[in-house]
């Protein structure tokens, strides 16, 4: 063997060994924490340096739906990633990726026929890598690997990114079910809203927002009209299918920014960020016509009768600037709803009218 054939040996084995010690410091990367957006960039920021491409993405697969969720990226222009969701499109890239569930690349975009992306021709994306992420023999996700320039891609390299695909498709599945599993700590399973526990927490953290950034911030807080009555009446199985159904109208009913919680019994509240008093009476309002015109409908055979909810709606700064205060007067309110009618709104301009 000549020297020139043992330094391109060695050569050779330097460069294997060098890529390996890189998968591993991926693992490392992707395995190293259950926070699913932490692990999503990691795998992301690791196989953009492994690959050595300048831009990428990491998208979430929904067989069911036949829809990607946009999760991690880098190097990419605001107007490519605006859209945070798309449906697979028949025929194209991802769609080849999906069924043929294994590694595709394209070194020339501008030379390969079935490539007809609008927006990532528009992004000036010359070549790319398409690494399925694969758990259980169920694709979970997509991660895109792209770069400007026509290149041809090592194939030795291509190979160990499917490596790395299988740790990532792990962290992925891990990072969710603990997701899933931290989600189900602070959810009511009866109704889906968030749970008491929860509310102490968020109220606290939202509350010095409101105050750290001089916004508004709105607490409105619901009890269900003669919930123990309707028990009595009716039997508990009604009185848990009124609950939930309480948690369904609430949800469709409020803001995507607006958080709802289980408070407690037939209790409920919703908090309304950067929302002042005038437009949480309106979104109380909004609620108290939504349970009464919705919740019945839904209810078990047999029930005759309607539902209603008395509110109390309290806002900072208008009506407190501290947390406890505020609380202690959407409860007030809410009582004197409760006290003076029921099926009604009650805020602090309620209080003046009642005094008059």
């Amino acid at each position: 063997m000549t020297q020139c054939d043992c330094n391109s040996q060695k050569e050779s084995l330097e460069s294997q060994v060098k890529a390996l010690k890189d998968l591993i410091e991926v693992a490392k990367a992707v395995v190293s924490t259950l926070d699913l957006d932490t692990v999503l960039q990691a795998i992301l920021n690791s196989a953009m340096g492994f690959a050595q491409t300048p831009a990428g993405s990491v998208a979430l697969y929904f067989d069911a739906k036949r829809e990607l969720s946009l999760h991690a990226h880098s190097g990419l222009t605001a107007d490519f990633v605006k859209k945070e969701r798309w449906e697979v499109t028949p025929g194209g890239l991802t769609e080849r990726v999906l069924t043929a569930g294994e590694i595709f690349f394209i070194e020339d975009t501008q030379t390969t026929p079935f490539f007809n992306n609008p927006v990532a021709l528009k992004e000036g994306i010359r070549s790319l890598v398409c690494v399925p992420l694969v758990f259980q023999g169920r694709i979970v996700g997509i991660l895109y690997l792209d770069d400007f320039i026509p290149r041809e891609f090592d194939r030795e390299k291509l190979n160990l990114l499917s490596i790395l695909a299988s740790f990532a498709a792990m962290a992925i599945h891990n990072a969710t079910l603990h997701k899933r599993t931290k989600l189900m700590a602070i959810t009511d399973a009866l109704t889906g809203l968030h749970n008491h526990r929860y509310f102490k927490q968020y109220f606290r953290q939202e509350m010095g927002r409101a105050k750290r950034y001089h916004k508004p911030f709105s607490i409105i807080m619901m009890d269900v009209d003669d919930f123990k009555s309707f028990n009595d009446s009716f039997g508990h199985p009604a009185g848990d299918q009124l609950l939930a159904n309480m948690g369904e109208v609430i949800m469709q009913t409020i803001r995507g920014v607006d958080v709802a919680f289980r408070y407690g019994g037939e209790e409920f509240i919703v908090l309304l960020p950067e929302t002042s008093l005038d437009k949480a009476i309106l979104a109380a309002e909004r609620l108290r016509e939504s349970v009464q015109v919705n919740t019945a409908k839904k209810l078990l055979s047999g029930v005759t009768r309607g539902v209603t909810v008395s509110i109390g709606v309290a806002s900072y700064p208008e009506n407190a600037d501290k947390m406890d205060e505020l609380f202690h007067i959407v409860d007030s309110l809410l009582y004197l709803a409760k006290r003076c009618g029921k099926n009604k709104v009650y805020h602090k301009e309620s209080l003046q009218i009642i005094s008059t």
